[in-house]
């Protein structure tokens, strides 16, 4: 797998996930620092998957959305 830094230039960045490019093709990220433990509980996942860049973000995107939904009281319950 490597880290694909060439395609974050002209796309959207998310701050904070790294993107990287199988070997086979497919596109994966994560997260540089973990969810608090209450949004993995609301079910945030670090690393993510997708077939093209499109995908990628947009699992990315749902990612932080849940993140923003769960409560920032919640994120000190660790």
């Amino acid at each position: 797998m490597t880290h694909d830094r060439t395609v974050a230039a002209d796309r959207p960045v998310f701050a904070g996930w790294r993107i990287m490019r199988s070997d086979a093709g497919r596109f994966w990220a994560t997260r540089e620092q973990p969810f608090p433990r209450a949004v993995e509980d609301a079910g945030a996942h670090r690393t993510v998957d997708a077939d093209d860049l499109v995908k990628l973000c947009q699992a990315i995107a749902e990612q932080e959305s849940i993140a923003e939904r769960t409560r920032p009281s919640l994120w000190m319950a660790r």
